[in-house]
């Protein structure tokens, strides 16, 4: 079984400011877990949809589904749609089964009424936020039933390729920096890699 309050610390230090998103991450990342029967990542054994977009609020909801389900960037098991939605499917890659998890509608439109986003809408930085508006707001998500403000789908089947990772090199032709070799590209019979591509092409036009 999983449990979202034994990341809250890891959780906050990773995020960097305390305010309702990450936590709310941290709880529907491991009630998608404990839907699946899975343990956290340690190597790509769960890939995470996340449907969220840049540039709008509750974006930290990502840092919370990272810091639980072990799903980084760094590990490229994570992929933005960049749909702009509170939601995202974990995928047991093991099994081949998955699970989407969303806030309720309803929740998140509350959510973004509350004395935090009225201070973030008045361009008051995250981190100055006072704990007497913060810390009431993590509590409460911690402590909440998921059924309040989980929609959480039945396991589905999901087939999943694993693709072999790229352990082979090679230095661009044009500027000389040492490329992973399926990022080099070949343009005029020279290897080359993407921003070289790219610069040759506007030159070109």
């Amino acid at each position: 079984m999983m449990y979202a309050s034994d990341f809250l610390g890891l959780g906050l230090k990773f995020h960097g400011h305390k305010c309702s998103a990450m936590p709310l991450g941290l709880r529907a990342g491991a009630a998608a877990m404990n839907a699946l029967g899975v343990e956290r990542s340690q190597d790509k054994e769960l890939m995470m949809l996340a449907e969220t977009a840049d540039d709008h609020a509750a974006g930290c909801f990502v840092d919370g589904l990272m810091t639980v389900t072990g799903c980084t960037y760094g590990k490229s098991n994570i992929k933005k749609t960049y749909y702009g939605k509170m939601a995202f499917t974990l995928i047991d890659t093991l099994r081949n089964t998955a699970v989407r998890v969303q806030l309720k509608p309803e929740f998140f439109g509350k959510m973004l009424g509350s004395p935090f986003v009225q201070q973030r809408k008045q361009g008051v930085l995250p981190q100055d936020v006072p704990a007497s508006v913060t810390d009431p707001l993590v509590e409460s998500v911690m402590a909440r039933a998921e059924v309040e403000f989980l929609e959480i789908s039945p396991v589905f089947d999901y087939p999943f390729a694993r693709i072999k990772g790229t352990f082979d090199t090679g230095l661009c032709e044009r500027c000389g920096e040492r490329v992973f070799a399926n990022k080099l590209q070949e343009v005029d019979g020279k290897r080359v890699c993407v921003p070289c591509r790219e610069r040759l092409a506007g030159t070109a036009q």
